[in-house]
């Protein structure tokens, strides 16, 4: 993983709107007295939704004081986790996946797209609807290769089917998340192929065309 940086321009102040602060100062009450730094990832997160999928510097300076830490503390976390953008994102910021599942079925002729279509890594495109960002194992490797766009996850991959995804997004039209292909969710392609036999699921001694048996509400036992 390369380093992380804050980004160079920086907004000059930052604070929580009146609801986010409410909610933030919720999240603190969940935790025992003088363990309010126990939540710091949601109010980090919740910052970063504020402003627009990144986080400042004064933001994150902003949770510090709002959770009594040092500000060094609160950066730890902040770089630390890749769910934290510490530069503008666009609309659709798409994590992609680089690890070992998703590289042996064709990530590297996804990540061609994202140059061709978006632009260098950690870049907002001229737009402002796209930015990308290779990450570490998104645990859908089942279902490789895959990114993630914003919250949703897009699995079973191809150079075609990810330009399409991209091209239906900065249109505004509807894209189906999940699996690309024939395949549901994490299930084998074609669909199930253990305990497929019918008889697996019958009642033991019930007969194949037994009637159900009447409950005793039903006429039929008056």
């Amino acid at each position: 993983m390369s380093v992380r940086r804050l980004a160079e321009k920086q907004p000059p102040t930052f604070a929580f709107t009146p609801e986010n602060l409410a909610w933030a100062r919720a999240q603190i009450d969940k935790y025992p007295r003088g363990r309010q730094q126990s939540a710091v990832l949601p109010v980090l997160w919740r910052a970063q939704q504020q402003c627009g999928g990144w986080l400042p510097q004064k933001a994150i300076e902003a949770v510090a004081d709002l959770l009594g830490m040092a500000n060094i503390r609160v950066l730890e976390i902040a770089t630390f986790y890749t769910m934290f953008n510490l530069s503008p994102v666009g609309k659709y910021h798409v994590q992609f996946c680089g690890t070992t599942p998703c590289m042996l079925r064709g990530a590297d002729e996804l990540k061609k797209v994202l140059r061709r279509m978006i632009g260098d890594e950690l870049e907002v495109s001229a737009d402002g609807k796209f930015s990308w960002v290779e990450v570490e194992c998104l645990g859908a490797c089942v279902n490789a290769p895959m990114v993630q766009i914003n919250a949703d996850y897009y699995e079973d991959l191809t150079p075609d089917s990810l330009t399409r995804i991209i091209n239906d997004l900065s249109a505004g039209r509807a894209v189906k998340p999940g699996p690309q292909i024939d395949r549901i969710n994490s299930a084998p392609v074609g669909g199930p192929q253990t305990l497929t036999d019918p008889a697996l699921f019958e009642k033991p001694g019930a007969a194949a065309n037994e009637a159900p048996i009447a409950d005793a509400t039903d006429p039929r036992r008056q």
